[in-house]
C-alpha cells in the first residue's frame, strides 16, 4: 500500500499531463470566431492600399447592398490560394472591398497584376489595428457586412470554390 501512495502523484501528474495534451492536440473548435459578428465595424480610416487608389473608410461600408470585406497581404500563400475564387464572386457580382495587412502598397500593387483585382477598394492597415478591432486572428479572413456597416458573417481562412454557395448564402441573408 506504501507503494500505491508513493507513484500516485506521478500517476495523478501523466493523467493531467495526457488531458491538457490532448485538449491542445485536439480541440474541439479549431476557429477563433470574432465577437464582432452582429456589430457595427469599427470605425476606421485607411490610406489607400495601392497606388491609384482612394483611401477607405469604415463608411465607405455604409449603404448599398452587403458586400465583403476581404482581410489579406500580399505575403500570404492562402491569399494566392483564394485569388481566383475571389475573381469569380467578383463576375457573379459581388461587391468586394480588402484591408491590406502590414504590407506596402507597392506589394499589394505587384499581388494584384499577378493574381487579379476583384476589389473596389483597398485600405493600407499597416500595424493590424483595424483587423484586430474586427476580431481577425489572421489572414485570409472574409467578412459579410450588410447595407448598415453591421459585420453578419465571418470566414475564417481562404475561401475555396466549395465555400461559395455558403458565402453567397451569408450574402443574401445580408439584405
Amino acid at each position: 500500500m506504501k507503494r500505491f501512495w508513493l507513484w500516485a502523484p506521478l500517476a495523478g501528474f501523466v493523467i493531467f499531463f495526457a488531458v491538457v495534451a490532448f485538449g491542445l492536440i485536439r480541440p474541439d473548435n479549431r476557429q477563433i470566431e470574432s465577437q464582432m459578428i452582429g456589430k457595427p465595424i469599427p470605425a476606421f480610416d485607411l490610406p489607400a492600399g495601392a497606388p491609384g487608389r482612394t483611401a477607405f473608410s469604415s463608411k465607405d461600408l455604409q449603404g448599398g447592398g452587403p458586400r465583403l470585406l476581404n482581410i489579406f497581404a500580399s505575403w500570404c500563400i492562402p491569399c494566392i490560394a483564394e485569388a481566383p475564387v475571389l475573381m469569380q464572386l467578383k463576375q457573379q457580382g459581388v461587391t468586394i472591398d480588402a484591408i491590406a495587412i502590414r504590407d506596402r502598397p507597392e506589394d499589394v500593387a505587384a499581388f494584384l497584376a499577378r493574381n487579379g483585382d476583384p476589389y473596389d477598394k483597398i485600405g493600407s492597415d499597416t500595424a493590424s489595428r483595424v483587423q484586430l478591432a474586427m476580431g481577425s486572428s489572421g489572414v485570409p479572413e472574409t467578412f459579410v457586412i450588410d447595407a448598415k456597416g453591421v459585420i453578419r458573417h465571418q470566414h475564417i481562412g481562404d475561401i475555396r470554390p466549395e465555400d461559395v454557395p455558403e458565402i453567397l448564402e451569408q450574402l443574401e441573408k445580408a439584405r
